[in-house]
């Protein structure tokens, strides 16, 4: 069942999404080469509870029913999405995607940024700048009268005019008073088709994007998703509130961009 939200409570979920944009910052403060994941969820989980907030990924049920033992999701180079944080020491040339959910006032907030650490790759960055790039791409397509699948079909259309994969198994979905609700929101798809849009519906848009094959593997531990290959993968995520004229995005990178720089991507 599709959800659509009031004002007010758009206003509670960009609340709940900000706070996860300035967790985000936090971790940027420390990635660098010699960091463990660990000590990233560490600082991360202690800013959301700090400013009154749950980190919703902590104990949230697999397909196995395993609750997942972390606040962050750490996904290091080849991982795609749900690694789980622990001593996996960062190094020079790395990329990290990192998630983070938080709940607050009864609304949840979901974003993802991925990092470089330290000195990474030209052709692994423009992974990188491609994938945020395809990602407001999508959000331009979120607003009212279009459909699910014009947002696929766009991110789709600019990732895969780069030669690069897009995952089918993981997508987008919609959000509010839970994590995940309906509607489920592809990474590709066909123009016209999928759940029309409705101002007020809200949903995370998250590319995730490979550098080679489009083919992931889930690891042994029941969470963490690798490309196939092993080439690098990149995540970016907005929540977003579809409008009438333009979408509302909820979540916010400023922070994390305030910390980088001009190494920001």
């Amino acid at each position: 069942m599709i959800f659509l939200k009031t004002e007010d409570e758009i206003e509670l979920l960009r609340q709940s999404n900000l706070l996860v944009g300035r967790t985000l910052a936090e971790v940027a403060k420390l990635v660098k080469p010699g960091v463990t994941t660990k000590e990233l969820d560490k600082v991360a989980e202690e800013f959301i509870r700090d400013h009154g907030a749950v980190p919703t990924f902590k104990g949230f049920p697999n397909q196995y029913g395993d609750p997942f033992p972390a606040s962050l999701c750490t996904s290091v180079n080849e991982q795609v999405v749900h690694g789980i944080p622990g001593d996996i020491v960062l190094k020079d040339g790395d990329i990290v995607s990192v998630d983070c959910g938080t709940y607050m006032n009864g609304f949840c907030g979901d974003s993802a940024y991925t990092f470089c650490v330290g000195e990474v790759d030209e052709e692994v960055r423009q992974l990188l700048k491609v994938t945020k790039e395809a990602l407001y791409i999508g959000i331009q397509n979120a607003v009212q009268g279009k459909r699910i699948g014009d947002i696929g079909y766009a991110i789709q259309q600019y990732c895969e005019s780069h030669s690069y994969g897009v995952v089918r198994e993981f997508v987008g979905h919609g959000i509010g008073k839970d994590m995940h609700e309906d509607p489920q929101v592809p990474n590709y798809g066909k123009r016209g088709y999928g759940t029309l849009l409705k101002k007020g519906l809200c949903i995370a848009i998250e590319p995730m994007i490979t550098q080679g094959d489009r083919q992931v593997i889930m690891e042994r531990d029941g969470w963490t998703v690798r490309t196939r290959d092993r080439k690098c993968a990149a995540h970016f995520e907005h929540t977003i509130a579809v409008g009438a004229g333009e979408a509302d995005i909820l979540s916010s990178f400023k922070f994390i961009e305030e910390v980088l720089g001009d190494k920001a991507i």
